[in-house]
């Protein structure tokens, strides 16, 4: 949509992000490093603050979200750290080998099905207001990889609980509102709870010229779950069949009764089996370790 376009249809697209977000506000449960995207530094107690602005999607997009799944565990063949074709709502090789690992009957499979299980992320452009670990991030536009912890913020945002709390659309230039992320150690693990959004305003009180050139900035959001960003089943179950050290008859590969857990595939230790709170962080860890050969 033009920047024309987008100022004038403020209410229709509030109830359309309204609807998609309650639609996937209890999901069932891969990106990497590079320079569009921006995430939070922690200290070394694992605090972190910033605010940031949530931006609408590019004109010809629907959404100001794209939601990316992926799998990352390690085993004796190294590490597997792929997206996951489910996301395209593909069959995919691990998914798979997982459900028969879930229905073997026995506790060893469904243990090593979790560790194995897939993983959920969430992308937008945002706006980056204040950084205080790095203030020369101020002022720009980036992507922003985040966990369900913070997209049931815009949704409780979108679609509040109680009466007498206003419906807001986050991802507004004019009617939106200012993000505080408030990163913080709980119990031995990163928590977002403190995180909130301040009153609505226009973003950084910018005229409309200023805002259309922010908003000319944002990246796509569909490019980021095309088909090329996703390799071959073909491709993955090969892989897959390394790492966990299957054996190579095809005969026997997926005999789930026979397959013991190899004892390097270590979980990453999560609270509980919904892991997509944490993505970023657990996905950082994922590849350098990968990246250091470990």
């Amino acid at each position: 949509m033009s920047f024309a376009t987008l100022k004038r249809n403020q209410k229709d697209l509030m109830s359309k992000l309204k609807e998609e977000a309650t639609k996937l506000k209890d999901p069932d449960k891969k990106g990497y490093e590079d320079d569009r995207y921006w995430k939070p530094e922690r200290d070394k107690s694992g605090n972190g603050y910033a605010v940031i602005r949530f931006l609408p999607q590019r004109d010809g997009e629907d959404m100001p979200w794209v939601r990316l799944w992926n799998h990352g565990f390690q085993g004796p063949g190294g590490w597997y750290i792929e997206n996951s074709l489910t996301t395209l709502n593909k069959q995919d090789p691990v998914s798979e080998f997982n459900t028969k690992l879930w229905n073997n009957g026995t506790e060893d499979g469904k243990d090593q099905a979790r560790k194995q299980k897939r993983r959920l992320s969430h992308i937008s452009n945002i706006y980056v207001i204040k950084d205080p670990a790095h203030p020369e991030n101020e002022g720009k536009v980036f992507l922003y990889r985040y966990g369900k912890k913070i997209f049931d913020k815009l949704n409780e945002a979108m679609n509040p609980d109680f009466e007498d709390e206003s419906s807001m659309n986050p991802f507004d230039l004019w009617g939106g509102a200012d993000f505080k992320l408030k990163i913080r150690m709980l119990d031995g693990f990163v928590n977002y709870d403190k995180s909130e959004f301040d009153s609505p305003s226009t973003l950084g009180e910018f005229d409309d010229d200023a805002l259309e050139e922010i908003y000319n900035q944002v990246h796509s959001l569909v490019e980021l779950i095309a088909e090329d960003q996703f390799k071959p089943y073909d491709e993955l179950k090969t892989k897959m069949e390394k790492v966990l050290g299957l054996v190579e008859d095809t005969d026997t590969q997926f005999d789930v009764e026979k397959f013991t857990a190899p004892k390097s595939a270590d979980p990453v230790v999560t609270k509980s089996d919904d892991v997509s709170s944490n993505t970023g962080d657990t996905m950082d860890y994922f590849e350098k370790l990968a990246n250091s050969g470990s």
